[in-house]
C-alpha cells in the first residue's frame, strides 16, 4: 500500500471524476500529491479535504507563466518530481457546424496545448532525476470518435495521442516513460453533464460490459504506468471502455 512512499505527483483537474480518484489513489499508496485546479481558493480546499499529504497547486495550465509556477512550486515544496498526470479537459457536445473558433480554440488549449505546457515544464526536473513518469489521460474518442462530445474534443484527444508517442521516442533514455489510457464513458460529473440517465442505459445496454466505467478503475490503471514495474512501458496507449471500441 506503500508503493509511492517516496514518489511526488502531480494531478490536474483534480477535483472530481477521473483526477479526484487518481489523486486518492496515490495519496492511499503513500505519495505526496500535488492536486491542480484553478483557483488558489478551490486548491486549497481540495488539499485540505484529501489530507495531509495533498498540496494545492493552483494555476491556469493554459498558461505558460502559470504552468511554470506550479511545476516551481511543487518541486519547491518536496524537493522532486516523479509523476506528472494530465487530466484536465473540457468536452463540449457542440456539433460540428456550430463550433465557434474560441470553443475550438478553448478545447485545444485546455486538452492538448496545457499538457504540453505542463510536460516541457516537468522535463528538465525528470531528467536531472533519472526518472520520470508522465500519463496522459486522452479518451476513446482519440482512438475513435466521441460518443458524446464535439469535433473539436475528438481531434484534441487524437493529438494528445501523438503528443504521447512523440514525448516518449525522445525522452526514454533520461528514464522518462510517456503513456496515455484512453477512457471510455465513466461514472462522473462530466458524463452525466453530457447525457441524460436514459441516453447512458440505453448506450451501455449495447456494450460488452454494461455499465460506466469507475473512476477507481481508471486510477488504477495510471498507478500502474507510474510504478516501477512498468518501466518498459512507453509510447502507449492503454484502452480502458468496458469493450465499446471494438463494437
Amino acid at each position: 500500500m506503500h508503493a509511492f512512499a517516496d514518489r511526488v505527483v502531480l494531478v490536474t483537474g483534480a477535483a472530481r471524476g477521473l483526477g479526484r480518484a487518481t489523486a486518492k489513489y496515490f495519496l492511499d499508496h503513500g505519495a505526496r500529491v500535488a492536486v491542480n485546479v484553478r483557483t488558489r481558493e478551490r486548491a486549497d480546499a481540495l488539499a485540505s479535504e484529501l489530507g495531509q499529504a495533498a498540496i494545492a497547486a493552483p494555476g491556469d495550465i493554459r498558461d505558460t507563466d502559470a504552468v511554470r509556477a506550479i511545476v516551481e512550486l511543487v518541486v519547491g515544496r518536496c524537493g522532486r518530481l516523479d509523476v506528472l498526470v494530465n487530466n484536465a479537459a473540457v468536452a463540449r457536445s457542440t456539433r460540428f457546424e456550430a463550433i465557434d473558433e474560441r470553443e475550438w480554440r478553448d478545447a485545444m488549449d485546455v486538452n492538448l496545448t496545457a499538457p504540453f505546457l505542463l510536460m516541457r515544464a516537468s522535463v528538465p526536473q525528470m531528467k536531472a532525476q533519472r526518472f520520470g513518469r508522465i500519463i496522459n489521460v486522452s479518451s476513446l474518442a482519440g482512438r475513435s470518435v466521441s460518443t458524446l462530445a464535439g469535433a473539436h474534443y475528438t481531434a484534441s484527444k487524437a493529438g494528445l495521442l501523438g503528443l504521447t508517442r512523440a514525448a516518449a521516442k525522445e525522452l526514454g533514455p533520461h528514464g522518462i516513460t510517456v503513456n496515455a489510457v484512453c477512457p471510455g464513458l465513466f461514472d462522473t460529473e462530466l458524463t452525466h453533464e453530457n447525457a441524460s440517465d436514459d441516453r447512458l442505459r440505453t448506450l451501455q445496454a449495447a456494450w460488452p460490459v454494461p455499465r460506466l466505467g469507475r473512476p477507481e478503475e481508471v486510477a488504477a490503471l495510471i498507478g500502474y504506468l507510474a510504478s516501477e514495474e512498468a518501466a518498459y512501458v512507453t509510447g502507449a496507449s492503454f484502452d480502458i471502455n468496458g469493450g465499446t471500441l471494438m463494437i
